[in-house]
């Protein structure tokens, strides 16, 4: 088979804790599997991806590159996203974009996986191996729906099991293995005749290229689902609810998006820094009364003590938020 005939597409996510993971993974590739792999670790934007490509190289025999926008995709290749651009994939070629963050990361593991589904649908395996919350879950969805197979790492076995438990409690995988298994069952299901073409739900297709093109409108807003009365903690535009995704998430007119999660947590950081915003202004208010001039005495001493229970009752508030907050952390 020539090197560019690509059949079988694999692509791969992982968040904290991800770099020893893929290293594990990518060992249990030999010299004749039969895929190119794409690879997403969340990473900040200052992160170093040559270090990181160069550790993932040291175990396997497999090509590791860092793509270019436009690369070609050839078989039996390792494609590492670099930091702080998006990796999504075409018929045959790679895209390199900046793009609008998806769930607060760039590059999104979401991303690479709606594309994956999108440009090979049947031909595509999803992974996800070790990371916190839900990042991974909708792409996951995205490739299962258009007629791919899901592998999640076993959450026991993972350093931070959050995403894939998150994946096993949103929708049905079809492997839940540690990760030395994850080799030999691809090994075997590339080995078998070729799946039937999938199908790409609309929605999907829509997604896509709404961060291909780096843009949306309400139109394309419309048409994944309703408009809310929210805004993007990012940018302000309207949020629309993404309706047929078996991920509650909300995307925006620019195009960043949020899970359901996410989105709480961000209004919620919102409502806490008002309320810090509020105890520093009545801080200051306090203490200029208690800094005037007997001129101004006039029952200064008695709005002094109303400031004080004033700042009281918000303190109060911010504790009783962030009780609750760590109250729902421990029940999800």
């Amino acid at each position: 088979m020539s090197k560019r005939e690509v059949k079988n597409i694999i692509v791969v996510g992982a968040s904290a804790g991800g770099i020893n993971a893929v290293s594990k993974l990518v060992a249990g590739f030999d010299e004749n599997f039969d895929a190119a792999i794409f690879v997403v670790i969340h990473i900040s934007r200052n992160s170093l991806t040559e270090v990181i490509l160069n550790q993932i190289q040291k175990q396997t025999i497999l090509k590791c590159v860092i793509p270019r926008d436009g690369t070609k995709i050839s078989n039996k290749v390792i494609y590492l996203a670099p930091a702080d651009h998006h990796m999504m994939i075409e018929k045959k070629k790679i895209l390199i974009r900046k793009g609008a963050y998806d769930n607060y990361w760039r590059p999104s593991i979401d991303v690479l996986f709606r594309s994956a589904a999108v440009a090979y649908n049947s031909a595509v395996t999803g992974i996800v191996l070790t990371g916190l919350l839900d990042d991974g879950t909708s792409g996951m969805s995205a490739i299962k729906r258009s007629g791919g197979r899901c592998i999640v790492q076993d959450p026991q076995e993972a350093d931070f099991p959050d995403m894939p438990n998150n994946v096993l409690h949103s929708l049905e995988v079809d492997y839940v293995v540690p990760i030395n298994e994850m080799g030999y069952i691809l090994s075997d299901l590339f080995s078998r005749n070729h799946t039937e073409l999938g199908t790409v739900p609309t929605d999907v297709k829509i997604e896509a290229e709404i961060t291909m093109r780096m843009s949306s409108n309400v139109a394309d807003l419309q048409k994944i689902g309703p408009l809310t009365p929210f805004t993007c903690p990012s940018c302000g535009g309207l949020l629309a609810k993404v309706q047929d995704d078996q991920v509650p998430r909300y995307r925006c007119y620019t195009g960043h998006t949020f899970t359901e999660k996410t989105l709480e947590a961000e209004k919620i950081k919102g409502i806490e820094e008002s309320l810090w915003v509020a105890i520093r202004m009545m801080e200051e208010r306090k203490n200029l009364l208690e800094a005037m001039g007997n001129h101004h005495s006039w029952n200064k001493t008695e709005r002094v003590e109303q400031m004080k229970i004033h700042i009281n009752r918000l303190k109060e508030m911010l504790m009783d938020l962030n009780e609750n907050l760590d109250k729902r952390d421990k029940d999800l």
